[in-house]
Formats: structure tokens, sequence, C-alpha cells
């Protein structure tokens, strides 16, 4: 099934408005398959991972079929942790924007529920909330569920993971049985499908479906990278490997238009390509991006899709890609007419478990490699001089140029015969002149930091903490343990970069004197310690 584009999914103009503006083009495969059968009131099966656009596929039918002027609550999304909830209720709140007399309340533990209680006095139609504090809610009778149309179960894998089997049954049994029931899960294990046999009636069970590499002769590669450090980083490699056409993949047509502004800005020929986009400029950029005079090609998944441009020497995966079928088909973009391809993909704190997802599913190997240094540069740059200067001295056509370097060191030696200049002084000049005025990003000194390892953004402070991946934690796990003991809201926590025996995150300024001398901190059981983190 091919992918729909939001205008085919027949939704309400203020949705469609809403969507666009995010800078979505298309639907995913998950929501191409899930939104028709929701929107048509069935229960569904969806089966997907985290990644995938699940929550639109699930959020954008509870919101069109959300009647305003009833002021019961009609939708019910169960999410397994505080911050997946409060992520749901952030997304759905941009895609209601536009249609009047929609509220939406996340309610999870750790936030005081007096304050939850006054937010639902307010009315809202749509509640996206954790089993536990749910419950404390319906006991209170501060949530009533007797009109509810529609529930969700979210991550419902990872909820009977976390032992929420007893509360979910507590919960759907309590609720109206002529719902309409929707369930996503990453997995479908046997415990997956009672569920739904017990809870659903003549379910629809719709996947994303994952085609397997098919280039094995792109060198892939990924790196660590900060949302800041992107623009360098990528102008490192690009300046690094002399790559002379590329094509640059962004997620949505606001960030295309980013990142061509900011790579024109610093001296790039550079060129945007998305929907946005009149079919006459589309046919214009491509016409120059296939004859070379544009380098750099940024564009959207849906606007590349009719480029076939033998000489595309590496893809870049600025942002990654929201499905493994799409990595598949942007890294294909390279490599073709039987030459070698590159792919290099940025990802950041939680985006690396997303890029394990996509090296299971192509079954390919993706390497780590460190952003380019300053003298890595440097030295690829004299090195294409170097190469240039002995293609040019096997044309042998350099009268006109001798007489010029005779000229320099005329004009130098002219009453000054003891700072004696030779002509390698003067090659030596004009080397570095060359390798100079050629750069096209500059750098400052601390930027040679390794960006995995650098401080925290403006306004952040990187802390330090004793567990990683071998003791299996994942970044929602470090968000409970942090905002379970402090005041500090698990939305507020910045990127979270999980390594073997350690990870780091990091919070606002503010909250740092909170953190660090709060005690008891506790992980998966296990307690854990958080302190400042050391640059190198």
């Amino acid at each position: 099934m091919k992918n729909l584009t939001f205008t085919e999914l027949n939704l309400s103009p203020e949705i469609e408005k809403a969507v666009g503006e995010m800078g979505f083009e298309e639907a995913t495969p998950i929501q191409s398959q899930s939104i028709p059968y929701i929107m048509d009131g069935k229960d569904v099966i969806g089966q997907a991972q985290t990644g995938t656009g699940k929550t639109c596929a699930f959020g954008i039918p509870a919101i069109e079929m959300v009647d305003p002027k009833n002021e019961s609550i009609q939708a019910l999304i169960l999410s397994p942790t505080r911050e997946l909830a409060i992520q749901i209720s952030e997304e759905l709140k941009n895609v209601s924007k536009y249609k009047r007399g929609i509220r939406i309340l996340p309610v999870y533990g750790g936030q005081p529920i007096e304050r939850q209680i006054a937010a639902l006095k307010k009315r809202p139609q749509i509640i996206i909330g954790t089993p536990g504090r749910l419950m404390d809610h319906m006991r209170r009778k501060t949530i009533k569920l007797s009109d509810l149309k529609l529930v969700v179960l979210d991550e419902a894998d990872e909820m009977l993971n976390m032992g929420f089997r007893e509360d979910i049954d507590e919960i759907l049994e309590k609720i109206p049985t002529d719902r309409q029931t929707v369930l996503f899960s990453a997995t479908m294990s046997k415990e997956i499908m009672s569920l739904t046999a017990k809870y659903q009636k003549d379910a629809v069970l719709v996947k994303a479906t994952h085609k397997e590499l098919t280039v094995p002769r792109i060198e892939q590669y990924y790196l660590e990278v900060r949302e800041s450090a992107k623009l360098d980083v990528l102008s490192r490699i690009i300046d690094k490997e002399g790559i002379k056409l590329a094509l640059v993949f962004c997620n949505t047509k606001k960030r295309v238009d980013e990142l061509t502004s900011g790579l024109q800005s610093s001296g790039y020929m550079a060129e945007a390509l998305h929907g946005d986009m009149k079919q006459s400029q589309r046919d214009r950029v491509m016409s120059r991006f296939r004859s070379g005079s544009i380098e750099i090609l940024v564009a959207t998944d849906v606007a590349a899709r009719g480029i076939d441009v033998d000489d595309v020497e590496a893809v870049f995966n600025y942002d990654i890609p929201n499905d493994e079928e799409y990595y598949v088909h942007r890294i294909g973009r390279t490599g073709r007419a039987g030459r070698a391809g590159r792919a290099f993909t940025f990802v950041s704190g939680r985006e690396f478990y997303r890029l394990k997802d996509i090296q299971r599913y192509t079954k390919s190997k993706i390497t780590l490699m460190s952003p380019p240094s300053l003298s890595d540069i440097e030295e690829s740059k004299v090195n294409n001089v170097i190469d240039d200067i002995k293609s040019i001295l096997e044309k042998n056509n350099l009268a006109k140029y001798v007489s010029y370097v005779e000229k320099i060191l005329e004009e130098l030696h002219i009453g000054d015969q003891e700072n004696y200049v030779t002509t390698i002084d003067v090659a030596a000049a004009l080397l570095k002149s060359i390798i100079t005025d050629n750069g096209k990003a500059e750098f400052s000194d601390t930027d040679e930091m390794d960006y995995k390892e650098a401080g925290a953004e403006k306004g952040m402070a990187r802390l330090f903490i004793s567990m990683g991946n071998k003791d299996r934690i994942q970044p929602k796990h470090i968000v409970e343990a942090i905002a379970s003991k402090t005041s500090l809201p698990g939305k507020k926590i910045g990127a979270i970069d999980i390594f073997d025996k350690f990870s780091f995150v990091d919070i606002p300024l503010e909250y740092v004197q909170e953190v660090l001398s709060s005690k008891g901190f506790r992980i998966k059981g296990k307690k854990v310690s958080i302190e400042k983190a050391n640059r190198k």
C-alpha cells in the first residue's frame, strides 16, 4: 500500500491546516493504514515502533471524532509513562490547533493530584493518562467515563512489561462496552493477543511492513551530534571528504528551508526541494542539481522521489527518518550506476534507539564515526591542492605565472638583502593563501571538542549518571527517576545520552542544585548516583 497524503485522508480543513504547519507532507505507513479504519469506527490493532508516527495515527481520528459541544470525556489514551503522556498531549494540541472547543489534558503520577483536579474542572474531552493515576481519579470520581467513545492503549506491550495488566483490566471493565478500542504495540505477544481478544471486536490488524536493504555497496555511518552542532558537522564532512554532489534529507519542509539558508550563508551552493514549491521551481532546481551547478540538495522524502541522479556521492540523514523504509529510499539515492556510495546519519539522545531499529530491519551495519577535526579538514584541503598542482605541472603551461613569481621576488628584495625570500617561501605563502580562502565553514578552537562529550546547550547543565546500557536502562527511566524525586517536570529535561556503563542528562540550570542535593535516586530498583559531568 502506498503512503497517502493528508489531503487523501478526508480530514477536516482545520486538521489539514495544522498538519501542514507542522511540516508533514504525507502520512507515514502506519498513519496511512490506521487512520481510515479508526475514523470508520473499527477496532484496530496497530503494530508499530516508536518514531513511526503512531501518535497521529490514533490522535488525528480522536480529535476528529470529538464533539466540541459535548463537555464529557469522549476519548481516553492510556500511556505507560509520564513522559510519553506529555509528548502525546503536546502533539495532539498541535494537531487540534485550529479546532475550537477541543480540550486535552494529560494526567500522570508525580504531579500534585490537586492541580489535575482543578484542570479537570475545565471539562477536557480527551484524557491522556498513566494507568495508576487514572485509576486514582476514577476512584475519586474526578474522572467520569460514562460518555467515552474511544479508548486507545499506546505502547501496550510496554504497559504489560511494567506490570499494568491488572490496572488495564480494571479500567477497561469499568468503561462503556459499546466504545471503540484501539491498541498499539511494537510486538504481538501472546499476552497482547489475549488482551485484544478480551476487549476488542472484529479488530483490524495493521502494521508497517519493512523492506530489506538492497544497496550493499553503500558505506553507512552514523555520528552522535547535538542539534546545535549539526550544521557545523555537515560542513566539516563535506569539506573533509571533498564531496561535490550531496543529498541532505530533513523530515519537514520547515527544516529544509532552515538548513538550506544556513548552508547558503556558509558559502555552499545549496538549494531546497519540497512540496510547497511549484513544479516549475522544482524542475529548475533538479536541472541545476543534475548539471552540478548545485552541490547540495536539501529535500524532504516526498519531494525526493523523482530524483534519479547517478553522480550523488553522499546522502546525509540530517534528521533520522520517521520510518525504516524511508531510510532505505534515502540512501538508495547514492551508489548508482555501479559506483560506491556513502550515507551519513546524525543521531542524538533518544534517536539512537530508532537507529537500532533501522539496523535491525535493514540487516545492515551502520558504523560509528567521529566528526572531522580542524586538522583533518586542513590536511584534506592540502592534499586536494597538491593534486591540483601536480596536474598543472604536468601540463607545463606556466611561463606567464613564472614571471609573476619573479616579480614578487624582485619587489621583496629591493632594499632588503637580510630577509632573503626563496621561491619555496613564495610557493608556501601561495599554498597557505589558497587553503585559507577555500574554507567554506569557519570554526573556533572550542569546536575541537568531541560533540558527544561537549557541555550542555545554553541554559542547561550536563549531569553524569552511574548507569548505562549494560543496566538496560532507557531515557524514560532517567526521566522518571529525576521527576519523581524533584520538582523538575519531565518535559523540561533535555538531551539524554546513554553509554555502556554511564549516561549523561541535560537539565535546566535552575534545577541543578535541587537535583544534586536530592537523595535516594533509583532506576529499575537500583540505587544510582547523579553528579556534575566533567567536560573534556
